[in-house]
Formats: C-alpha cells, sequence, structure tokens
C-alpha cells in the first residue's frame, strides 16, 4: 500500500516537471526557440487549432524563426495569432511563411527573465513539496488504520524524502541552465 503512495507520488511529481518545463520553455531568450509557439491558436475554419497543427515552425539560425503554413489561406490568421499572443514578436508576412526575429535582449531584461524563470522553479518546488505533504498525510491515516510497524513507516518517510529531493534536485538542475541559456550572449 505505501509502495503505492510513492509510485502515486513520482507520477505527481514528473507531471509537476513537465509542466514547469513547458513554462519556462516559454521564456523568450534571445536565441530561437520554437517551443514558445506551441501554445498560439490559430483560427483555422472557425477552430481554435495550435499553430503547430497549421503549420511548420523552424529555427532557421540563432536568431530566426520561419513559420510555413500548410495552407497559404490561414497566413494572416497564423500572422494575427502571433501579434495579439503575450510574446512580443512582431511577424514579417512575405505572402507565403512567416519569419520572426528575435531582437538581442538588454541586459535589464535578462535579470527580469532570470527572475521569472526563478518564480516558476519556485512554484515547482513548492508544488513537489506540497504532494510530499499530502502522500505522508495519507499514509499516516492508512497506518493508523491498518496498524503498520514503525519501522515501515519509517522505510516510507525515507523514501518519499528522497523521491522528493531527487525531484527537487532536478527542478534545481532546470533553473541553473535556464539562467545559463538566459544570461548566454
Amino acid at each position: 500500500m505505501l509502495n503505492q503512495s510513492i509510485d502515486s507520488a513520482k507520477s505527481k511529481m514528473e507531471q509537476t516537471i513537465s509542466f514547469v518545463k513547458s513554462e519556462i520553455g516559454k521564456i523568450r531568450t534571445g536565441r530561437a526557440n520554437t517551443e514558445m509557439f506551441n501554445n498560439i491558436l490559430v483560427n483555422y475554419y472557425d477552430n481554435e487549432t495550435p499553430l503547430n497543427q497549421v503549420a511548420n515552425i523552424a529555427a532557421l539560425d540563432a536568431i530566426t524563426i520561419s513559420i510555413q503554413p500548410f495552407d497559404k489561406t490561414v497566413i494572416d490568421d497564423i500572422e494575427k495569432a502571433i501579434l495579439e499572443s503575450d510574446l512580443g514578436f512582431n511577424p514579417s508576412n512575405n505572402g507565403n511563411s512567416i519569419m520572426i526575429t528575435f531582437p538581442p535582449l538588454s541586459a535589464e531584461r535578462r535579470q527580469e527573465l532570470v527572475k521569472v524563470a526563478s518564480k516558476i522553479i519556485e512554484d515547482g518546488r513548492i508544488s513537489v513539496r506540497n504532494i510530499r505533504r499530502e502522500i505522508i498525510q495519507s499514509a499516516k491515516r492508512i497506518e493508523d488504520e491498518q496498524n503498520i510497524s514503525e519501522d515501515n513507516m519509517k522505510t516510507f518517510l525515507d523514501n518519499i524524502q528522497e523521491v522528493t529531493d531527487s525531484f527537487i534536485t532536478r527542478l534545481n538542475a532546470l533553473q541553473k541552465e535556464k539562467e545559463v541559456e538566459i544570461l548566454d550572449k
């Protein structure tokens, strides 16, 4: 029963890591990153459709993204969706494709982005710790109901702490990686 709790905690913590990766992937670093466009929705025949399902998105070089629609009639809708997104890009439409150039970031803006990334990572750490707390509370209820020995409970608590520490370590590594990416000129 307690092992199932640990498996459940790992699964929830893995979802937290995935969410954090998704969120910090949206942070603009001054380097072309196609993942930033994954959450943009385009009005495609009166349906909100993810941009990556209506166009090919490719990084041409370190500062340029090319968006090639599969259907040329939707190019204006793609351009409008990019302009309305909170990414702050000014797309250039040549009729066949859309080009986006990443302007260089100022040192001040880089520091702001590091703070945003740190906040996202800290929220991830809090989520992982909350998962640990919920699993421990659940295990203590089970302990009371099923007379689980102190030794088994101690082993469980050590195991859940070990799992938690491994996920916190992964989040810390993500933070360092993102900071290097943001501050690298």
